[in-house]
């Protein structure tokens, strides 16, 4: 066998060696590697006169001229696919690459491309008549998969325009998930519920699309309310901004904002939006931003309404409570287990607070020994950092305030303001005292409650001055708070 054969051959299988081993590593060192393996076979077929612009020589032996030809057929394949990677590594962006559509096209017009040409001068078959051939095959299999061909220039079209990219949280013809995959055929989408839909680009290219990743540090959050006709609207809109304002993650431009969206006989529909930074925030806030304007509305006496929930009928039905003050203590988590008459006896002592917007409630050096439960308005709860000022959390309605000076004797450790004008109610640590003493389970709760801020309030580098480090925090309080109260149980 004569030595072009076999030098071209190993220079095959050292390329076939380089892309099997993804030797280099480097994705463009490897595609310049196997460029320069192209251009020594190159320059081995035209110099030693197996030109893959003629058939082959070697007439007189079979052998060698069947060889001679897989050689030179191998030369043009291995030139379609080193264009089709060049052009891929080299001039496509990123996203294109990631989507995989103009690869595999054009690696396909490619091929057929360097296989034609292969017929027609390796082979020497008639290449006209095969074309011509094709041309009406090709007619008759463009008939067939019309469908799957819309999708194909559809894909173009998506991926020219780029309405989305793999890990866009987009809607799709109503379907709403994370793009995962963009191919010449369809899109795959992640939907909430961790199912895979594929939606044909065909039908995405017809489609209304919501593409929620853009701008990328800006997301909306809105939710509808129903609210019984006779409330009145500034009121309820005054308690939907404190809901607003309450959520911590909410960002300050875009502003949030509240409004009246519509109006029937039965009920009035009011709109809340709102703003975020990061799309994995919206369902938590959302959340929050529920609680808070039933937290806000409750406060200010305003009854949400059930859906065909009739005029005559608001969804309040019971009696409501002739003391505002009790209908507060039951809105306090570390109070649900008190009853009825506790309630009542607790209500009298409770004394009432106005605060504007930007007074301060709470200063950090203060003990305070009275208990605080925020009955309208949002509190704002800054502690101190390492690199200075963090706000920590927001109060609404129903938060209470001020267990660390009433339980253990501590001082507040975080400066509290009102970010709206706020209204809360106070109640003594003398007068709190024979409650603790005939309901141990309050004492826990509300031990249990502090001991959750206090860690969250360690983790800004400000820890509990806990005597013991094997004692828990809640421990720590719960003997501050007997010794305190002087409590027994």
């Amino acid at each position: 066998m004569n030595n072009p054969l076999i030098f071209g051959f190993a220079l095959v299988a050292f390329d076939v060696a380089i892309w099997r081993c993804a030797i280099p590593k480097n994705e463009v060192a490897r595609l310049l590697v196997r460029l320069c393996v192209y251009a020594a076979l190159s320059s081995l077929l035209f110099n030693s006169g197996l030109s893959p612009f003629s058939k082959a020589p070697y007439a007189d032996s079979k052998p060698l001229h069947v060889l001679g030809q897989v050689l030179e057929i191998i030369w043009w394949l291995m030139g379609a696919r080193l264009l089709s990677l060049a052009l891929d590594t080299l001039l496509l962006p990123k996203t294109w690459r990631r989507q995989r559509l103009f690869q595999d096209v054009f690696g396909a017009l490619v091929f057929l491309a360097a296989v034609v040409a292969a017929l027609g001068f390796v082979l020497e078959l008639p290449v006209r008549g095969l074309v011509a051939t094709s041309g009406a095959l090709a007619i008759v299999l463009g008939l067939a998969i019309q469908s799957t061909l819309s999708d194909v220039f559809a894909g173009i079209v998506i991926n020219t325009t780029e309405p989305y990219h793999i890990g866009n949280w987009v809607a799709i013809d109503g379907v709403e998930g994370k793009v995962l995959e963009m191919n010449w055929r369809a899109t795959h989408l992640l939907t909430s519920q961790g199912n895979i839909v594929i939606v044909p680009n065909a039908v995405a290219a017809k489609a209304k699309i919501t593409n929620s990743s853009r701008p990328p540090t800006l997301h909306g959050i809105t939710i509808l309310l129903e609210i019984t006709p006779e409330a009145r609207p500034g009121t309820v809109l005054a308690a939907l901004e404190a809901a607003l304002a309450g959520v911590r993650a909410v960002i300050a431009d875009p502003a949030p904002y509240a409004l009246v969206k519509r109006t029937s006989a039965i009920s009035v529909t009011y709109e809340a939006t709102a703003y975020v930074d990061d799309m994995s925030k919206k369902l938590a806030v959302t959340n929050e931003l529920y609680d808070l304007c039933y937290r806000q509305l409750e406060a200010a006496g305003v009854a949400l309404r059930p859906l065909g929930a009739g005029y005559a009928q608001p969804l309040a039905a019971a009696a409501p409570e002739t003391d505002p003050r009790m209908h507060l203590l039951r809105r306090v988590e570390m109070f649900a287990a008190l009853t009825q008459d506790e309630l009542k006896r607790l209500a009298p002592l409770l004394s009432r607070r106005d605060y504007e917007r930007g007074d301060t409630v709470v200063t950090p050096d203060k003990v305070l020994d009275q208990l605080t439960i925020v009955d309208s308005g949002v509190l704002s709860v800054v502690a101190e950092d390492a690199s200075g000022p963090v706000e920590v959390t927001r109060l609404g309605p129903g938060d209470a305030l001020g267990e660390a000076g009433l339980l253990a004797g501590m001082p507040a450790r975080v400066t509290i303001s009102a970010l709206t004008a706020s209204t809360v109610f106070q109640l003594n640590k003398d007068d709190l005292t024979p409650l603790l003493k005939d309901q141990p389970d309050v004492a826990r709760l509300m031990c249990q409650m502090l001991s959750r801020r206090r860690d969250t309030l360690d983790k800004l580098g400000t820890p509990t001055p806990v005597a013991q480090s094997e004692q828990s925090v809640f421990q720590w309080l719960l003997d501050g708070m007997r010794k305190l109260h002087d409590l027994t149980f």
